[in-house]
């Protein structure tokens, strides 16, 4: 599939009106050592899956500085830079990495001044196509957490300001501090309790980042609508969850992560998959 036929085939979104993005995005947090900390045991293997990402027409590429700690940022500057006019990095800070899996929330106004400026410095950039609030810290006034990022909006460093793992109460809310440009909450064909914050997003204009796209769980099992359209496209379940979500709504921009080439060329390969909608219907449907 040519960088063209990935573009024409998942189509494209602005994020915030004005910054156009191919929907089917790279989300880079499997790159780092172990999936999620540390250094990859393959440096090299990372930085080509990330480049044969670019290649393959993939234009925004989503990390945070959480992810490694700040070895997913790294690696993304060490392959991708100089960064083609295409290119959007978006990351995220407010979510404290003690451990491979310890994460905790922190949104102190000047911690998440901090990162920022760190990300600049790690990215390589002078201002952050979008960053995003990894996490609402409860300890700290939602509106202080992102009129920090407004602040560095209004300040050059920051383009569009994102969410991450919001109720739509606190979109709204958020939304009378500053212009939210996306959202990225956990949503896939299995799991869907942030549908009302699509809804809303869809209905704004707002880009809707779904992580963890790609599971199908029990629904890739027996003779089911998932299993079945899989195996009238020819496809695998995972390239079906993908197909799914992008005709779910023009909005949704899924970033499937992988630090396998071949795994990267599945996720590519979803785009050009049409489903009908007998089939669209069929899975919809399935919870």
């Amino acid at each position: 599939m040519t960088n063209a036929t990935v573009a024409a085939a998942s189509g494209s979104f602005r994020i915030g009106g004005d910054l156009p993005v191919v929907r089917l995005g790279y989300g880079a947090m499997q790159i780092t050592g172990d999936g999620v900390w540390g250094w990859p045991d393959d440096r090299d293997n990372a930085v080509a899956v990330l480049r044969r990402a670019a290649e393959l027409g993939v234009t925004f590429f989503d990390t945070a500085d959480s992810y490694g700690p700040t070895v997913s940022e790294e690696l993304i500057a060490e392959a991708l830079r100089p960064y083609a006019d295409d290119v959007v990095v978006a990351t995220k800070a407010g979510l404290v990495r003690t451990g491979p899996s310890v994460w905790v929330p922190l949104g102190h106004p000047a911690y998440l001044r901090q990162q920022a400026e760190l990300s600049l410095r790690r990215l390589g950039v002078d201002t952050l196509d979008l960053f995003q609030l990894h996490r609402v810290d409860p300890a700290y006034p939602l509106a202080d957490q992102v009129g920090e990022l407004k602040a560095l909006q209004e300040e050059g460093k920051v383009r569009h300001i994102g969410l991450s793992e919001v109720s739509l109460a606190q979109l709204q809310e958020a939304r009378e501090v500053a212009e939210i440009a996306t959202v990225q909450n956990l949503f896939n064909l299995t799991n869907r309790d942030a549908e009302p914050v699509l809804e809303y997003c869809d209905a704004e204009g707002i880009g809707f980042i779904p992580w963890f796209p790609l599971a199908t769980g029990e629904l890739a099992q027996g003779d089911g609508p998932l299993a079945r359209a899989a195996e009238e496209h020819d496809a695998k379940p995972s390239q079906l969850a993908l197909a799914w979500l992008l005709r779910r709504s023009h909005v949704v921009l899924p970033i499937p992560g992988t630090k396998t080439l071949s795994h990267l060329e599945d996720n590519v390969a979803a785009a050009g998959i049409e489903l009908s909608d007998d089939e669209y219907a069929a899975l919809d449907a399935v919870r």
